[in-house]
């Protein structure tokens, strides 16, 4: 399979695979961003789980 990944990547003809597109995109948001982004949206999203979590917890 990496074979065919590398034949892929020297033939600009053919269109990257989906694992191929999400590392270029998430190495151009890291690079973009940098570690604060990150820190926040983990935050972020910490806190609209636990909401759910309480949400849930009210309805049971």
């Amino acid at each position: 399979m990496a074979n065919k990944q590398n034949n892929r990547n020297n033939n600009s003809n053919q269109n990257m695979t989906v694992e191929e597109a999400g590392r270029k995109g998430g190495e151009a948001t890291s690079k973009n961003h940098g570690r604060e982004f990150y820190e926040e949206i983990g935050r972020k999203g910490g806190e609209a789980r636990s909401k759910q979590r309480d949400n849930n917890k009210d309805k049971n």
